[in-house]
Formats: structure tokens, sequence, C-alpha cells
């Protein structure tokens, strides 16, 4: 695929884990920083995504939103990545698997303790990640023993994964197991994670 890359992102949202996707591809692409509340929420930007948030990739006329879509999509585009397992492959269903727990138990159950949120148990069967404690062990037994989700092999869900945990483990959201913090570790070494963290923390205003 030769159509042009645009990524529409701010460096304080989840458009780092896009532009750390970006990297891993090793394709070109080009980046629109947007500001909250104005030319996120201008016409120009809405008519690219009516939610007025970032990420937000454009490849040629195709608009894809959603953090754990792009990396979805960026590992099937540019499949000489080697990013996501192939179709035929059985681990095709893990990569799935893992990619969107993060997506959404994880990520609602996050979210929900930043909030304050404690769901209690007579109503955990409304939310769908159950409790807190589930969640994190579910992701501990996914990451413990093995370099990555997938075994030896890194992948597009590593990216959205351990974003989460790395986001998780420096902000209080996610428990400090040594398992979780290995694993951010392993993945904040990657030459393509590094390249990104430090394109996106020279867009960081000066008092953050």
């Amino acid at each position: 695929m030769t159509a042009a890359l645009t990524l529409y992102t701010n460096p304080m949202s989840r458009g780092r884990i896009t532009r750390w996707m970006l990297e891993e591809t090793g394709v070109p692409y080009d980046v629109r920083v947007l500001d909250y509340g104005t030319t996120m929420k201008a016409p120009e930007y809405l008519a690219i995504n009516p939610m007025g948030k970032v990420p937000a990739l454009r490849h040629g006329d195709l608009v894809v939103t959603e953090a754990a879509a792009i990396c979805a999509y960026l590992a099937d585009a540019f499949p000489a990545a080697g990013l996501a397992p192939a179709l035929a492959d059985p681990a095709r269903g893990t990569y799935y698997r893992w990619l969107f727990f993060a997506a959404g138990p994880l990520e609602a159950a996050v979210s929900n303790k930043a909030l304050g949120v404690d769901v209690p148990p007579e109503r955990r069967a409304l939310v769908g990640y159950g409790c807190m404690a589930d969640v994190l062990d579910t992701l501990e037994g996914a990451i413990a023993g093995k370099d990555y989700l997938l075994g030896a092999t890194f992948s597009a869900a590593d990216v959205y994964v351990g974003a989460q945990v790395s986001w998780g483990l420096q902000f209080g959201t996610i428990e400090a197991r040594p398992a979780f913090a290995a694993y951010a570790e392993r993945l904040e070494a990657r030459p393509a994670c590094r390249r990104a963290s430090a394109a996106d923390d020279a867009l960081m205003p000066p008092s953050a």
C-alpha cells in the first residue's frame, strides 16, 4: 500500500500508542497535532472523527479511529512488518483475544479505578470485566513466564496491551506486579517504542 498515512494525535493522548505502532511498521507517516477543545473540535477534524478525539489515522481516503483498531489495521495493512499472525495461524485467535481484552475489560477496569468507581459485588455482572482483581490476574497469566503475549513473537497486541500496562504502572492504576514491570521494561526498550516516545515527549508543553 502506497497511500499516504497521516496520524492525528496529541502527545497527551492514546495517540502515543498509534505512533509507536507506526514506528514498528517502519512506514513513513505524517503527523497532525491537535489541541483539546479547539482544533480537536473544529469542523475540519470532526469531518474525520465526529467524536472529536484522537487518535485517528488517515490512510489515503480511509479513516480508522480507536487505538486498538488502528493497531490491528496497520498490522494487516503492512504485513511485511510481521506484527500479526497470518489468518490461517492458530495464534491469530490468541492475538485477537489479548488485543481486545485490553481494549475492553482492562481499559474499562482501569478507567473506573482512575475515576474512583468501585463496582459492588452484586453489580459486577453488569460491567463486563467483573472486578479489577480478576482482570489483573488474567492479564498476569497472559504474560508471566514469556517475553510477549504470543510467546517469543512480538505483535501489535503487545503494542496496545503494553502501552496500557506501562501507563497503568506509571499512574498507579495497575498494581505493580513483577510480571507487569518486566513486561513493560521489555517493551519500552524496543527501538520503535523509544523513537515514538521521544517524538511525543518533544511535543509536550513545558509545564507538563
